[in-house]
């Protein structure tokens, strides 16, 4: 696998101004900033993770890398540039970068001319995995790897991303991405029908990880009666479901029929822009073959569920752009809430040690009983 780079460069903390540096914890962790195949060989790619604008390019080996998306010259953006002899060279004056983000070139100084010494770029730690190119935002060394995405590229299972730009911030999706009592408004006769059903659940917190488990085994969404039942359960097995927070930025819905015989992940990791607007790279796993040779359920499957989920999330985008508008105008001071809340509090909890600075150890942890009706 490609190695992580080392960031060199300065001047990243001092530009107060952006998000990435007063975000407190929220920066020491792995971001998602393209789909691997965003990243061609030939042309430099634009991307905006925490505020900070950022060039992706690849070397002539086919490494990618990644610095501060602004040239040592006159302040060009990189990403307008070309990738030339191996090296990425601004659209202005031609100055050109190796992959660490050493100037090694410039033109107006002659042929055979060697550009200054320590003239670098602003670089950052970059690594590929799980389909994803991933960015160290910290200012200190890398800690740990990216999110392990589940499933994908594993055998037995099928695995696709879908992309998706929200008007909102991380916490409210996240929130949105655990949460089923919106699923019978937001999502109705698409994703779970009504069913005016008592769920009791059992929420576990940890310091870095918030889980629900739903101890409803004939939730609606494995019965046929919406168009998500008769897809991914037709022989009404019974339902395990768990939705899972991983801090600072990651959450896992997991639907687990029977003994594993059919399953479907639903894998999401947020990469805020701003503070209101976010990428978000979703994962969706599912293991729906009957294991036959000819299986027209599973060809089925394959064809119309990157359709479906794209509604889906088109939904979930809608309401998020709904609740960031009333944000906006009213502030966030007047939130109410009731018992199938709780996870969200949590969330919330978790969120809010990781924006500050202090020495302060973060939320203990719980295991508490909740109900909900969906």
């Amino acid at each position: 696998m490609p190695r992580a780079q080392q960031s060199t460069g300065t001047g990243g903390h001092e530009r107060r101004g952006i998000m990435r540096s007063r975000c407190g914890r929220l920066n020491e962790a792995w971001y998602a900033a393209a789909r691997r195949d965003e990243v061609p060989a030939k042309k430099p790619l634009s991307v905006i993770v925490l505020g900070e604008r950022i060039v992706l390019w690849r070397d002539t080996q086919g490494m990618a890398h990644a610095h501060l998306d602004r040239c040592l010259h006159r302040n060009s953006l990189l990403s307008e540039g070309i990738i030339v002899d191996g090296g990425l060279a601004c659209p202005y004056h031609g100055w050109t970068y190796d992959g660490s983000g050493t100037c090694t070139h410039i033109p107006s100084m002659g042929p055979g001319s060697a550009a200054p010494a320590g003239l670098a770029l602003e670089t950052f730690h970059l690594v590929e995995r799980h389909g994803l190119v991933w960015l160290w935002m910290g200012y200190a060394a890398p800690c740990g790897e990216p999110f392990p995405m589940p499933h994908w590229d594993e055998e037995g299972w099928v695995s696709y991303y879908m992309k998706t730009r929200f008007q909102n911030e991380v916490t409210h999706l996240v929130e949105n991405f655990m949460d089923v009592p919106h699923t019978v408004f937001v999502h109705a006769g698409w994703f779970r029908d009504p069913a005016r059903r008592r769920v009791e659940c059992r929420l576990e917190r940890s310091s870095e990880h918030v889980c629900v488990t739903y101890l409803a085994p004939d939730d609606s969404i494995g019965d046929s009666r919406g168009i998500t039942g008769r897809l991914l359960n037709p022989r009404g097995l019974p339902l395990t479901h768990t939705d899972q927070f991983f801090l600072p930025n990651t959450t896992r819905v997991d639907y687990i029929w029977g003994e594993q015989e059919r399953a479907f992940v639903i894998t999401s990791t947020c990469s805020p822009l701003t503070e209101t607007d976010t990428w978000v790279y979703t994962l969706i796993s599912h293991k729906l073959s009957t294991g036959r040779l000819i299986d027209p359920v599973a060809w089925l499957m394959r064809a119309i569920l990157p359709w479906y989920t794209r509604r889906v999330i088109e939904q979930d985008v809608e309401i998020m752009r709904v609740q960031r508008e009333a944000l906006d105008q009213h502030g966030e001071e007047r939130f109410h809430e009731s018992e199938a809340d709780r996870p969200h509090k949590h969330i919330e909890a978790l969120r809010e040690w990781a924006g500050g600075e202090g020495d302060e150890p973060p939320p203990g942890p719980l295991s508490e009983r909740i109900v909900m009706w969906i």
